[in-house]
């Protein structure tokens, strides 16, 4: 098995950049596996297409740990789709959760999530999903993170390339590339299942106080999430203010 420390291994992102551009998913998946060996993890919210990652990674690499962040919000549905996922594919799940608990936040800071304010809004991202996903990658002893996002999604995420850097970590996006019908596709091809929000007009679901079903109204899907103040939650945006300018462009 490879042993990869950022610390003393350098990767040469444009080169990497340009060798995987026409790569398909699965195969920038068989790199990073290649690349970063134990030190690979990878995350999933267990939103709406959840499963195409799971199915596309635990193929190449069954027991990858797949961090799962639970905010203590999340729609029961959520819960029981995540348990069929991880039951289906006998994923080596590890749930993580703030060391704070829902009713002591809501009693030392109030309901963030109603806030008109973006500043509560990343208060709330920080204490619920950031805080518990750094300590997740260092006790996991990460060096590298696959996550399931795809250009289409955000502005941020435009700015992506099939391979970068957060912080101290590489990270890798398998299917930055696909669109929603590629998605579709994959799930119908495997018969995996999606989650049980979509029938209800979700096209994102994250906690159930901050999610809502897509409008005729609404420009981008993104914009039912934190009321269209936020697109981001945090975790997939780098944690300098020179990098990221704070959380303001704000899933897994």
């Amino acid at each position: 098995m490879i042993v990869f420390t950022p610390e003393t291994t350098h990767l040469d992102l444009e080169a990497v950049n340009a060798n995987l551009d026409r790569a398909s998913a699965t195969e920038v998946v068989e790199w990073s596996v290649q690349t970063f060996g134990d030190g690979l993890v990878m995350s999933s919210s267990f939103g709406i297409q959840a499963a195409v990652m799971l199915h596309l990674v635990t193929r190449v690499k069954p027991d990858i740990p797949v961090i799962w962040i639970d905010t203590g919000y999340l729609p029961a549905e959520t819960y029981r789709f995540a348990e069929n996922l991880t039951q289906r594919l006998n994923l080596n799940l590890k749930v993580y959760q703030s060391p704070m608990t829902p009713a002591r936040m809501e009693a030392l800071y109030g309901k963030l999530w109603e806030k008109e304010d973006v500043e509560s809004l990343n208060r709330y991202d920080y204490i619920r999903k950031v805080e518990p996903m750094q300590r997740a990658l260092q006790e996991l002893n990460a060096t590298a993170w696959l996550a399931g996002l795809r250009a289409d999604q955000t502005q941020h995420r435009q700015s992506l390339r099939r391979v970068d850097r957060q912080g101290e970590r590489y990270k890798a996006y398998p299917i930055l590339q696909w669109n929603a019908k590629d998605i579709y596709e994959y799930l119908m091809k495997y018969d995996l299942p999606y989650h049980p929000y979509f029938d209800l007009g979700y096209t994102t679901v994250g906690d159930w106080h901050s999610s809502r079903p897509l409008t005729a109204d609404d420009e981008h899907e993104r914009d039912t999430r934190f009321r269209g103040l936020k697109q981001e939650c945090g975790l997939h945006l780098p944690q300098t203010d020179g990098e990221a300018q704070s959380l303001n462009s704000s899933s897994l």
